[in-house]
């Protein structure tokens, strides 16, 4: 070994140095060193799957709200829907109601209307008839010749025209 240049003692000094060496950085700093490592690693997978669960809870809820959004719109709609319908009879049914009350209406306005028709000819004939007599007894207390008559008669209508005036 000498005549390789290779000096046993000192060799052996530096391999004794070294596993010494090695055993303590191993002990005093690999070891630290690769727990710290593991700790990070662990934490920064538990990150990662809080962070999965948090990205698929998030899309859940997205959806659960996209579901129920939906729902509202459809419900929304339907109540919309039953609003008109609702509406659409109260119209309908308003107007048959006002249609009906025009209907009575006009029925009452042309009974009123007949009435007052049949009172105004039934006081025709009557004035008439009361006119009629009226120059009968002025006729038959004068002479009966034709132009006195139509004297007569021409005077009753006046004075029954005066008299329908006051």
């Amino acid at each position: 070994m000498g005549a390789l240049g290779i000096n046993l003692p000192g060799l052996i000094t530096q391999l004794v140095s070294f596993a010494i060496l090695f055993a303590l950085l191993s002990w005093l700093l690999y070891k630290p060193v690769l727990r710290v490592l593991d700790q990070r690693s662990s934490r920064i997978r538990e990150s990662l799957e809080t962070a999965e669960r948090v990205r698929q809870e998030a899309a859940e809820s997205q959806a659960d709200m996209q579901r129920q959004l939906q729902e509202a719109r459809t419900e929304g709609q339907q109540l919309i829907a039953q609003a008109r319908e609702v509406a659409d009879r109260f119209r309908e049914d308003e107007l048959a109601k006002a249609r009906q009350e025009i209907s009575a209406e006009r029925s009452r306005a042309e009974a009123n209307i007949r009435r007052e028709r049949d009172a105004a000819i039934e006081e025709l004939r009557r004035e008439f008839a009361g006119l009629a007599i009226s120059a009968a007894e002025r006729v038959i207390h004068r002479s009966l010749d034709e132009p006195t008559h139509r004297e007569l008669i021409e005077r009753v209508l006046e004075e029954s025209a005066q008299t329908g005036r006051n």
